[in-house]
């Protein structure tokens, strides 16, 4: 059975700093693209950042130079590191996992709270 195991969200202040990670089991394979999604209330779900096979990164707008996606091919681990978190990135972050190019799994989903 397929598992994606998040972990890493919280409450932090405005300038501080989360690292989410997300560990792919069960019956995943060649996985094509691991990636972040987040949802805040009252949006549609939106690209945060996403790696795919060979390294090659994509970052929203909002997080280029803030946040740094990165991935532990051993251990089917994706990691974002948030940097400099503003409240406007606060929202549902999802993990998201492409298996041979088609096959979608999405993570349960973990809230991160930027406020003072």
């Amino acid at each position: 059975q397929a598992q994606l195991e998040e972990s890493g969200g919280g409450l932090v202040q405005p300038g501080g700093s989360l690292r989410l990670s997300c560990a792919a089991s069960g019956s995943i394979r060649s996985i094509t693209a691991m990636g972040w999604y987040r949802q805040a209330p009252g949006k549609e779900r939106e690209l945060v950042a996403r790696i795919i096979s060979g390294g090659i990164t994509n970052y929203a707008d909002s997080a280029k130079g803030r946040f740094t996606i990165s991935r532990d091919n051993a251990k089917n681990t994706v990691y974002l590191q948030m940097n400099s978190l503003k409240p406007e990135d606060t929202a549902v972050y999802y993990c998201h996992v492409l298996s041979g190019g088609i096959v979608n799994y999405w993570g349960q989903g973990t809230q991160v709270t930027v406020s003072s």
